[in-house]
């Protein structure tokens, strides 16, 4: 496995509200995830921190022979948790009213991995015959583009499109989107906050991830394109390949962590 992160605040905000993570556990699994706070300084980083470490914190319960239904349980009952934690915090706490965060995490084996997601933050998988998105945005702009009440391009340029219609910690219950896909060798799944998704088109994520050279590379790059863009919001980007060779881990700026849960 290969593992690229890299997280910027951006070239407007003065606070990094995203958060993000990588855990490798004894077994070889990885676990991935990135979160975009909402709610502004003191309260989306807190709320995207929270929610990162209370889910890292329940993934410590994965088990050598777990199946996938239970891996995908576990990950959304990781969730569910951190949303209870979230939502409770702010109700207790009137300078943090309101917060939330995206989410989208997967766990990947050698074949096959799992995944939950809310909000807009993206998951995208690259194999040799292409990138697909493999979450959908829970937001305004989606919920139009879905009913055919505007079309792609209207979408793109749509003055509410950073309304979201779900995020975790918003609400005391929340529905979480679970997912699962295959992978084989050279086949990458890439998590990332919207100020990337909605700065670096599908092309260029396509063209990047197919790059032969090492990840970090191809990651740095996609985030330098954000911020040349404009880079209005804060940009993370967590990319995972396929590899048999031994684990390698690279990490740049931000508040990245990767460990191995004992």
């Amino acid at each position: 496995m290969e593992i690229a992160m890299k997280s910027h605040v951006g070239c407007v905000r003065q606070v990094n509200e995203d958060f993000y993570a990588c855990a490798v556990d004894l077994a070889g699994r990885v676990f991935a995830v990135v979160a975009d706070g909402m709610g502004g300084h003191k309260a989306g980083d807190v709320a995207s921190k929270m929610a990162v470490e209370s889910i890292l914190e329940e993934m410590k319960k994965l088990e050598d022979d777990m199946t996938e239904e239970d891996e995908r349980e576990l990950l959304m009952n990781a969730l569910i948790k951190a949303n209870r934690e979230v939502f409770e915090y702010a109700e207790s706490h009137p300078e943090c009213s309101g917060m939330g965060t995206t989410v989208v995490a997967t766990l990947v084996k050698e074949e096959r991995g799992v995944t939950a997601h809310i909000g807009d933050s993206r998951i995208y998988l690259y194999k040799e015959d292409g990138l697909t998105q493999h979450t959908e945005d829970h937001t305004l702009v989606q919920e139009l583009l879905k009913t055919g009440q505007i079309n792609s391009f209207e979408a793109s340029v749509h003055p509410q499109k950073n309304v979201i219609m779900r995020a975790l910690g918003t609400e005391g219950n929340v529905r979480i989107d679970l997912g699962q896909y295959s992978w084989s060798e050279g086949d990458i799944v890439m998590l990332c906050s919207d100020g990337l998704s909605n700065k670096v088109p599908n092309e260029m994520i396509q063209k990047m991830l197919s790059q032969p050279g090492p990840l970090q590379e191809s990651v740095d790059v996609m985030v330098q394109y954000a911020l040349d863009s404009g880079g209005e919001d804060n940009i993370t980007c967590v990319a995972l390949r396929n590899k048999t060779k031994p684990l390698q881990v690279c990490e740049k700026e931000g508040g990245a962590e990767c460990k191995v849960n004992d």
